[in-house]
């Protein structure tokens, strides 16, 4: 394998750890999975489909439907992805054929459908060859993957519209009912956890001892390997035995998909001797584990123009071997959990004069978005579909309203005593008309607005509701009260509640990154107190946006 194993910088600690390697998921569901050393497993959902009434466009006989499903992309393009099975002379087709697609959390999946009716001429045609714009079309509808995998029983019915157009105008009619129903695909939330050992490694350095490591691949259908995981390296052991291992089953295809395990000497040069490997599926190493009897390692050896493998007296065990179904975001949503969506937005002076073109604040005649817009916008806009009654307490900090003192937390709808606004749409109002009915001001103090969502989080906490609060605060700067604001994090680390920072203009926010515990450093408050866990999440918008 040479340097296909070789670690960052020639060090052995770079080739440690049990990290799958895949992409990356949300908060909740990648916290758990990363104390088990698996990292970004993707929950991916099957959709079904079925239509009731669909209009009959056959003479002689009954509509032939077939669904198509697409993409929208976020700069407008339309994608197509999938076609289901044309089903004969139905007015209310169940599809057989399902289409399975990767959820993210964190982006808004726009699917469009449309049901078209294939004309008789083109039935023994298979469906990927079929010219749509020769089929005449039943109706259409769209939606977003979150209304679907959020609705209690993940079925989503829509109205199908089948859009006319006219000289004086373009007007839709209802032809029908769609309905989509998701599935969360089993095998995505299926783990083996493996802890491995050898016996007798034979040593691979002339003047010195073996510093073993194993790197565990899946087997594709061109014959390639594709790592998947490797243990940490054990210096000057010949009988090593490492921490447990993830697999993810998605991950390495099937329990019955050949893996290569191999067991490599680490040199600091990032070439690895290979000691000797096995070739086993996880259903092999379970029994492994069960018969209690180690598998000998093998290395091939080329004997004449044959290639042959040579049978070693080093052993691979499997001392411990277990499988466990994770609960996905998913799962959590399904048992009754709702998302609840905060906001709090920062009015203090450095953000410039709202009515001047070079405010952070200042609002385009035109209607294009300032950073603070886009930001409430692009973040409202994925967690609005997981918050039932889409009522948002929005808040601002550092500024002075029309005869007050200068306040580190009024609610951005004017009102005394009720800070809720309706919708995306509402947080955009309040924002604008708060721009007119305040002064900016200062400084820029955080812990105000963390301990008011702190006590909503605390008080839904003490009903036993089944909710988890996200708080989105948009800034222009760093923050003055940077004490205060750790010992209001510690206090609420404990609480069902995240907290999103986006830093929106030019500034340099690195002081701000001391409140993001990314690099493993959790916050300690001013008595000494460490945060049960990190909360915090803080990106740069020009750095994100889009």
């Amino acid at each position: 394998m040479g340097n296909c194993c070789s670690d960052v910088g020639g060090r052995m600690a770079a080739v440690g750890g049990t990290a799958a390697i895949t992409g990356n998921q949300s908060d909740a569901v990648d916290m758990y999975l990363k104390s088990r050393g698996i990292h970004g497993i993707l929950s991916q959902i099957e959709l079904s489909f079925s239509a009731t009434n669909l209009r009959d466009r056959d003479v002689f006989s009954k509509s032939d439907p077939m669904l198509v499903v697409y993409i929208k992309e976020r700069d407008g393009a339309v994608i197509e992805v999938f076609r289901t099975e044309v089903v004969l002379n139905s007015l209310n087709p169940t599809w057989i054929k399902k289409y399975t697609i990767a959820y993210h959390f964190e982006v808004v999946q726009t699917l469009l459908f449309h049901v078209f009716d294939v004309d008789t001429q083109f039935l023994n045609i298979e469906v990927k060859m079929l010219k749509l714009e020769e089929q005449q079309s039943l109706g259409e509808a769209s939606c977003a993957l979150s209304e679907i995998v959020t609705k209690p029983n993940r079925s989503l019915t829509l109205d199908l519209v089948r859009r006319v157009e006219s000289v004086s105008s373009t007007h839709s009619q209802h032809h029908g009912k769609l309905t989509v129903h998701a599935e969360e695909c089993f095998s995505s939330r299926t783990t083996a956890e493996m802890m491995l050992s050898c016996l007798d490694l034979e040593s691979k350095d002339l003047f010195s001892n073996c510093d073993p490591f194993l790197v565990i691949s899946k087997l594709v259908e061109s014959g390639i390997s594709i790592p998947v995981c490797k243990t940490e390296v054990l210096k000057n052991d010949h009988n090593p035995t490492w921490k447990p291992v993830f697999l993810n089953i998605q991950q390495v295809g099937s329990k019955d998909s050949p893996l290569v395990i191999e067991c490599f000497n680490f040199n600091s040069n990032g070439k690895h001797d290979l000691i000797g490997k096995v070739q086993k599926s996880l259903a092999d190493l379970e029994k492994i584990h069960s018969g209690r009897e180690g598998e000998n390692l093998f290395l091939p050896t080329l004997v004449g123009h044959d290639c042959e493998n040579k049978i070693l007296k080093s052993k691979l065990f499997v001392e411990n071997f277990s499988e466990t179904i994770q609960h996905t975001f998913l799962d959590y949503l399904a048992g009754g959990v709702e998302l609840n969506f905060m906001v709090a937005i920062d009015f203090t002076a450095s953000n410039g004069n709202p009515r001047l073109p070079d405010s952070l604040h200042y609002i385009d005649p035109s209607g294009r978005q300032n950073a603070y817009q886009k930001a409430i916008y692009e973040v409202g806009e994925v967690l609005q579909f997981y918050d039932t009654d889409k009522c948002f307490p929005a808040w601002g900090f550092g500024a002075r309203p029309i005869d007050g003192p200068v306040s580190h937390c009024f609610n951005l709808n004017g009102s005394n005593n009720y800070c809720k606004v309706e919708g995306i749409r509402g947080i955009m109002m309040a924002y604008t008309s708060a721009l007119f009915n305040v002064s900016l001001a200062g400084p820029t103090l955080f812990g105000h607005v963390v301990n008011k969502a702190a006590l909503i989080a605390s008080q839904s906490l003490a009903d036993e509701a089944q909710k988890y609060f996200v708080l989105l605060i948009i800034t222009d700067g760093v923050v003055t009260d940077l004490q205060e604001t750790k010992d209001a994090l510690v206090k609420a680390s404990d609480l069902p509640l995240s907290i999103l920072i986006v830093g929106v203009g030019g500034a340099d926010f690195k002081e701000m990154e001391i409140l993001d515990a990314d690099k493993g450093e959790r916050l300690e408050s001013s008595t000494g107190r460490v945060a049960s866990r990190d909360i915090v999440q803080f990106v740069p918008f020009r750095d994100v946006q889009g």
